[in-house]
């Protein structure tokens, strides 16, 4: 028998409930206004957003595959090119990759950091690059100077992959400022969540924000034209208007998760528990709290018994799973990869998340390790 949850892992709808008032308000003048698509809403939305971010352009998407499906599209990317990434990621990195026709050329990670081991990407690097895709996965950011430096001397694009990473910086810059274009996800549980799929492109290009506006909505630039082949997918005023209200938020939120991070950290580094460790000149934003354990199997159990809910992020490497055979890896091919996902796991972690509730799971924690 399932035991009931006395602490989740997440819990989207306390950000709901902190701000409850100014969201249903902004609902209902959405309801009010009658316009539903790519309005009022949408428009402020992208402007707000791409100055937090510290870019000129931002362009909203129905979702952040999406989002990085159109962002590689605008910088032309075609059948038979070929992209850096990593495997230890949300399948959606190489999804979108593939969308395009692209290859996704796979590297492993740095195993404290959980971000492409930027060392590993020249080595990468054929005729046929044309993309690096960093992706800032659990709320960490990759070593964005590096990446530049090598994007640079070979006249490679970057396109950052930062689902995870909303507010997070790297030398005092936003995730999301660093490439040439980058991809975010609002999904609910995001730091910065909508209550439903909605995402964003950033840019500080002016051409390729323009190549994203026309291949959102069918190519179009005057309605029913379509200038180039283009999709579907636009952000709704609804997850906008919703938005908007969270944004003023958002640092706020992440500084507790920040504070919330530090307390895990005094209380489980001394069991020999591996933390989280932020990168060089990071401000890590705990999207999600990773440890590492070698007996993380009976442990998930463990803390499940205990009411206490755990997930992986994630389970099997993208270059293993039976989707991507085609891509000709196999089993140690990306060592530090496959075993971070043999030992990782993610713990409840959330702003509104009390220190009571950190300190039992750090004893459920301590408990389980006293027993082995």
């Amino acid at each position: 028998m399932d035991v009931p949850l006395s602490i989740p892992l997440i819990n989207p709808k306390a950000s709901y409930l902190a701000c409850k008032e100014e969201i249903d308000a902004a609902i209902a003048r959405v309801m009010e206004s009658g316009r539903y698509i790519l309005g009022q809403e949408v428009s402020a939305f992208e402007q707000e957003f791409a100055a937090y971010i510290g870019v000129r352009f931002g362009i909203g998407v129905g979702s952040g595959t999406e989002a990085l499906h159109v962002a590689l599209l605008a910088c032309g990317i075609k059948s038979g090119d070929e992209i850096i990434t990593v495997s230890h990621t949300a399948v959606a990195t190489v999804a979108a990759i593939q969308l395009c026709g692209a290859r996704p050329i796979l590297v492993d990670i740095n195993p404290h950091t959980f971000v492409i081991d930027a060392n590993q990407i020249e080595h990468a690097i054929t005729s046929r690059t044309k993309v690096i895709i960093p992706v800032h996965l659990y709320g960490n950011v990759a070593d964005m100077q590096v990446i530049r430096s090598i994007a640079d001397v070979h006249g490679l694009y970057i396109v950052e992959d930062c689902a995870q990473s909303h507010g997070a910086t790297y030398g005092g810059r936003k995730s999301g400022a660093w490439g040439n274009i980058a991809a975010f996800s609002f999904y609910p549980t995001k730091n910065l969540g909508a209550f439903g799929d909605a995402g964003m492109v950033v840019t500080d290009d002016p051409e390729l924000s323009d190549r994203v506006r026309l291949l959102r909505e069918y190519g179009w630039r005057q309605r029913h034209m379509s200038e180039i082949t283009g999709l579907n997918s636009r952000l709704d005023e609804l997850q906008a208007a919703i938005l908007r209200v969270k944004l003023k938020y958002l640092d706020q939120w992440n500084e507790a998760r920040r504070k919330k991070a530090r307390i895990y950290a005094e209380m489980l580094a001394p069991l020999g528990v591996l933390c989280p460790s932020e990168g060089s000149g990071v401000k890590h934003v705990y999207h999600l709290y990773v440890i590492r354990t070698r007996e993380r199997d009976a442990l998930q159990i463990f803390l499940k018994e205990k009411g206490i809910e755990t997930l992986i992020h994630y389970p099997v490497p993208v270059h293993l799973q039976k989707a991507y055979e085609n891509l000709g890896y196999r089993q140690g091919d990306l060592p530090l990869t496959e075993q971070c996902s043999l030992e990782i796991l993610s713990l409840p972690l959330f702003p509104e998340m009390g220190e009571s509730q950190i300190e039992e799971v750090a004893e459920g924690i301590r408990s389980f390790l006293k027993n082995e």
